[in-house]
């Protein structure tokens, strides 16, 4: 009598050795005080939602401009180049972007890939990336192609895979 016993009591999931005299042979509960719990959301997943907030609003704006004529260094309204219409459309969404196709593509740190795509990233097209669109989702981009069209929403084809030079994410 009197010895010394050891005893373990789970709680939580977090095993407690406690000692006691033999005579409290009574496994003893441990109280754990938890830790604060997480936010819901945590920063970086606030960042998330807010630019996938704006990127459906750069392209819902994008998609108002669906027949406005090309125009060589049109930034809007009312006529648009490729990246005068990434950039107006972002810039209503609250992201500025710097003027051209390498410019944007540059400063904007997030990279992403023709499978890695989502609605409102901007894809880059041809060996110097002089041709960008507007993601859509679903397989489809928005652009201003060129001299003598419109600005339109087409499906995204082999053609454009196959000259597909990068992507990026604005607004992270």
């Amino acid at each position: 009598m009197g010895g010394l016993v050891l005893t373990t009591t789970a709680a939580l999931g977090v095993s407690v050795l406690a000692a006691g005299s033999a005579q409290a042979a009574v496994p003893r509960q441990a109280t754990l005080v938890a830790a604060p719990v997480a936010k819901a959301t945590t920063a970086k997943q606030a960042r998330i939602a807010k630019q996938r907030k704006r990127a459906a609003y750069a392209v819902k704006y994008a998609a108002k401009q669906i027949g406005d004529p090309y125009r060589y260094g049109g930034t809007g309204p009312g006529s648009w180049d490729c990246s005068g219409l990434a950039g107006g459309s972002w810039r209503k969404a609250g992201v500025k972007l710097p003027r051209t196709t390498q410019q944007i593509y540059k400063a904007v740190k997030k990279k992403v890939s023709w499978k890695g795509a989502v609605k409102g990233d901007l894809l880059f097209f041809y060996g110097g990336r002089t041709h960008m669109g507007i993601y859509a989702g679903h397989g489809y981009m928005i652009h201003a192609p060129s001299s003598g069209q419109r600005v339109k929403k087409i499906k995204l084809n082999r053609y454009y895979k196959r000259n597909f030079s990068g992507g990026v994410r604005p607004g992270l």
